[in-house]
């Protein structure tokens, strides 16, 4: 078997476990798999964010915002957006190396189990505009939550094509809601994405939802 991030044959380690126990698939060498940094203590427990004490600044505004506090009951990250993070999902989004989500997968399911397997959450897509979905040729979304062994919940629309990652953190946050709700969430709901930023895609989606009836919304991103 070969790395599915640096191709490099992987040699597993040889022990009575290896007799004794079905054997999982390994797709990360030992390289790649350091160079990827695991959240496994996030400092702020709102958010994820790793290098903060408590509940970080900016979640503190996200409360004290009239239309978006409360919305959101937390977000849980598996890595870290580190330089070698960026480098994979420049491969994986934009170069059509599309396999590579497949690296992440068992540390993924880890994650989803560990803080969401017990909430009874429809797991929900973000949308991707037309445009954005013909240059990429998938929505990463949907890919992470075919890992995870689920089929998406489609609860919305997008109403135009602009890329949040081109505007700056006070431009988002006023900035209309781009999204439409078309379904009837009545379950708790758990958003999906591969990158928490700034949060304000996943705020959005989550006021759309408490106000239409969600009883709680939470968030899980590969990286943050």
């Amino acid at each position: 078997m070969r790395c599915l991030i640096c191709v490099e044959e992987i040699v597993p380690k040889v022990g009575w476990g290896q007799f004794l126990l079905p054997q999982k698939k390994i797709n990360l060498c030992e390289v790649c798999s350091a160079r990827l940094a695991r959240i496994d203590l996030a400092g702020c427990p709102k958010c994820g964010r790793v290098d903060a004490e408590g509940v970080c600044y900016d979640c503190v505004r996200w409360e004290h915002s009239v239309q978006y506090a409360g919305c959101l009951e937390k977000n849980v990250s598996v890595y870290m957006y580190n330089e070698f993070a960026r480098e994979v999902v420049a491969r994986w989004k934009y170069r059509g190396d599309f396999i590579l989500i497949e690296a992440f997968a068992g540390a993924l399911q880890t994650t989803y189990h560990q803080h969401f397997r017990d909430v009874g959450a429809d797991v929900v897509a973000i949308p991707l505009s037309e445009q954005r979905f013909r240059e990429r040729g998938f929505n990463q979304s949907d890919a992470i939550i075919a890992q995870l062994g689920f089929d998406a919940v489609d609860f919305f629309k997008r109403k135009d094509s602009e890329k949040q990652s081109k505007r700056g953190r006070r431009e988002r946050m006023g900035a209309d809601n781009p999204f439409v709700l078309v379904g009837e969430p009545r379950k708790p709901v758990l958003l999906v994405d591969d990158i928490y930023t700034t949060g304000m895609t996943v705020r959005h989606l989550a006021s759309l939802l408490k106000m239409n009836g969600c009883p709680v919304v939470y968030s899980l991103t590969l990286f943050r």
